[in-house]
């Protein structure tokens, strides 16, 4: 009687030991609704990110055990008090989320109601909290507690054409695609990329007509095309090729695209993808390299002068020097990467002599949702399926196979996993 008991108040969860490398699959309490504005989601799929081995090498520090995982989609199986018809100004799931509801987590909370929630800054809200940390435990559990739910959750019971994406692809949502998105956006929207997208000279490239003869050339060609690099073929750095490239063919843009990275299964992998996405376009082309011949590379295909911005994927110092010797002058680096405490690689009079524009941060993921969601329904293709030699998902796993899989993605010989709590 008492182990039927224990089955109706417990769940299955992967979990992390300190110091390092110790995952765990135990069973423990089912997470309770303790504020009004929390909700508790049933879990439908987890994943396994590449950030999530930062808490598994110990690089975090963190010396409490945790339930891992800051991506997941799933039911909501209990709300709080905020949640009812009535609510009024305050986030609109507040009044529209409903027990049943599929939802879809950032993989940070934020409120939806401060500053930084206003104006879009979602990642840094002033109540932001990882999932994945033992102050918020993950979803890679059966159930996850979710705080401020009416500003964290997004509800995926009205999108449109919302059945022809299939739950795998849905679960992208919740940081890969939009952190990808992001990197993609941040990138052409830089001050310094702007003369190549408007092909107005800087700084009427970003600024109103200007009183005064700028007696500037007429632009030739080599002027009017970009060159991007994106240093790591990660399941973001595939992400982020993914959106570059929507987003370059869309506004039918001039470029060159290298996508780099050192292991040789994830430049076939990015191969076989744009196999599928490169389509006929006619207005840019893109390679795949590894570290060792890519500035070589750049340095034939722009005569020597670098690239107009490198999107970081890694998190690493060596792929932050990397990125500094393949951008050009007046050029920028954007690095979504999650890094660790160590110096960045560069001093500041190598960065003034150059010009070059530093962009780093976390993903406000809550705000990206609908462009990375205009994405997901357009690249179904290669985002919803699973298991196939140009799927981005590689298998949908049990939490038995946990510790294995941890192991293999931490030495790179799996790509992006999927977790099925219930399987």
């Amino acid at each position: 009687m008492n182990s039927v008991i224990e089955a109706l108040y417990s769940q299955r969860a992967v979990w992390w030991h300190p110091p390092s490398y110790d995952i765990r699959i135990e069973t423990l309490p089912i997470p309770q609704i303790e504020h009004p504005d929390d909700a508790i989601v049933k879990i439908q799929l987890a994943g396994l990110c590449g950030s999530d081995l930062h808490v598994y090498r110990g690089t975090e520090r963190l010396t409490e055990p945790c339930i891992m995982g800051h991506e997941f989609i799933g039911e909501v199986v209990a709300l709080g008090a905020s949640f009812h018809s009535s609510s009024a100004g305050r986030p609109h799931l507040y009044s529209t989320l409903r027990v049943g509801d599929k939802v879809v987590s950032p993989f940070t909370v934020s409120c939806g109601e401060c500053h930084f929630c206003r104006v879009g800054f979602t990642c840094r809200c002033v109540e932001s909290c990882l999932f994945g940390t033992p102050l918020t435990p993950g979803g890679q559990a059966q159930y996850v507690r979710v705080r401020r739910a009416g500003g964290t959750l997004y509800s995926l019971q009205d999108i449109p054409n919302g059945s022809l994406l299939t739950d795998s692809s849905l679960l992208l949502l919740c940081d890969i695609l939009p952190t990808g998105v992001f990197a993609a956006f941040q990138a052409l929207s830089h001050v310094k990329t702007l003369p190549f997208t408007t092909r107005q000279p800087y700084p009427l490239s970003a600024s109103p007509p200007q009183i005064g003869d700028v007696s500037f050339l007429p632009f030739l060609e080599e002027d009017k095309s970009l060159t991007m690099a994106v240093i790591g073929l990660g399941p973001v750095g595939v992400c982020t090729c993914i959106a570059l490239l929507d987003m370059l063919v869309t506004r039918k843009l001039k470029f060159n695209v290298i996508a780099i990275d050192p292991n040789e299964a994830r430049r076939a992998k990015m191969t076989s993808i744009y196999s599928i996405i490169g389509g006929n376009q006619q207005f840019g082309g893109f390679q795949v390299a590894d570290t060792s011949n890519v500035k070589e590379l750049v340095a034939n295909l722009t005569k020597g002068v670098g690239c107009n911005a490198v999107l970081e994927v890694v998190g690493n110092t060596s792929a932050l020097r990397l990125a500094y010797e393949l951008v050009r002058p007046f050029g920028c680096i954007n690095s979504v990467g999650v890094h660790s405490d160590h110096a960045v690689p560069y001093k500041g009079v190598e960065l003034y002599d150059k010009n070059v524009s530093l962009d780093f941060g976390r993903c406000p993921v809550r705000a990206m949702f609908p462009m990375a969601l205009e994405l997901l329904l357009k690249r179904q293709d290669v985002l919803g399926t699973v298991g196939g030699e140009t799927s981005l998902v590689e298998k949908i796993a049990s939490f038995d196979d946990a510790v294995q899989i941890y192991d293999d993605f931490d030495k790179g010989k799996c790509g992006k996993v999927l977790f099925d709590p219930f399987k």
